[in-house]
């Protein structure tokens, strides 16, 4: 089928994906074009990513949800080295890839969590051998078992141009089952991650959250790493959050800003890679030009969050010297 998308530019782009959502509710049974699969999956993503995102940010774990998913790729070679034709470089089993996923994913957290508690090796340090570790070892098993499947580019930059719609039902799952883990055990999560004392004084276990958090994470970046790798996944996770934490100190409202951040995010970064390839010929990476929307929002919020933003708080001293000053002058003419 042609890409309906071909040769449009950046508004243009807007027009026709407006066009087609309302053919789509009038009842047009019209097949989703590659673009909109992106788009899909991509949002998907973003909002897998804010609610497991939000928690870690909240409990300053992003560095161990940044080595789990680098680590990650170690359970993804696994998976094809140990199960051979029931995996594809095209299409992985769902099933396969979360398996190793959770594996991966908790052996990461084990290690890191033996190392700080056992060994006396400080937090950041422990997490740092067994992210680079492990990285290591998927890279070196990449290297050597997987070169001619192309596992390893895709597995570490991603390839928003090969997805399909197996994809796109694999992130939809993914994103159904962290929603459903996260509405389920909201207000525990919500516990362990403001007040962890008082939330083992009511029987809570703040380590069996953890473990669920890095379970969900690890699903989230076996659904994204198709589209966006293992390197750019962490902003994912941590950008959108971040931005949403400028304008918001309520938790419901900080995970549906970071929803629509990240999700306005992949839709402008689809828009502007087919912009782009169209009007310059210029091939970007769909997934690089997201994640640079992600940060330019975020650079916005630093800016001109209405009570943290760097102007904003300027013009507020500003105004108050100028206040102040005023009063002063008034103080001398009386």
């Amino acid at each position: 089928m042609i890409n309906p998308y071909w040769n449009k530019g950046f508004f243009e782009f807007f027009g026709l994906l407006l066009t087609r959502v309302g053919n789509w509710i009038s009842g047009d049974p019209s097949t989703l074009a590659s673009d909109e699969i992106q788009l899909l999956v991509l949002t998907a993503v973003a909002i897998s990513s804010a609610l497991v995102g939000s928690f870690l940010v909240l409990r300053r774990m992003t560095m161990l949800a940044n080595s789990l998913s680098h680590t990650i790729l170690l359970g993804i070679v696994g998976a094809y080295l140990l199960c051979g034709q029931a995996v594809s470089t095209e299409g992985f089993s769902l099933h396969i890839l979360l398996v190793a996923a959770l594996i991966t994913g908790l052996l990461t957290t084990l290690l890191t969590q033996l190392l700080t508690h056992l060994m006396r090796v400080q937090e950041d340090a422990s997490i740092g051998l067994v992210f680079n570790t492990l990285f290591a070892l998927g890279i070196l098993l990449v290297t050597l078992f997987t070169r001619n499947v192309h596992l390893g580019v895709e597995a570490i930059m991603g390839n928003v141009d090969a997805l399909h719609f197996d994809d796109l039902k694999l992130i939809f799952s993914v994103c159904l089952l962290t929603f459903g883990v996260v509405l389920a055990f909201f207000k525990q999560f919500c516990l362990v991650a403001f007040d962890s004392t008082y939330a083992r004084t009511l029987g809570l276990s703040p380590v069996f959250y953890t473990y669920l958090l890095m379970v969900l994470v690890s699903a989230t970046s076996i659904g994204a790493f198709r589209a966006v790798g293992v390197l750019l996944f962490l902003a994912f996770l941590v950008g959108p959050v971040l931005t949403a934490r400028l304008l918001t100190h309520r938790l419901p409202t900080l995970i549906f800003l970071a929803s629509i951040f990240g999700s306005l995010s992949a839709l402008i970064g689809v828009a502007l890679s087919r912009h782009l390839f169209s009007v310059y010929g210029l091939a970007l990476s769909t997934s690089g030009l997201v994640v640079a929307v992600i940060g330019f929002f975020y650079l916005l919020a630093i800016l001109f969050a209405p009570r943290q933003g760097i102007l904003v708080l300027a013009v507020k001293k500003i105004l108050w010297k100028r206040e102040l000053a005023s009063d002063h002058q008034q103080q001398v003419e009386t």
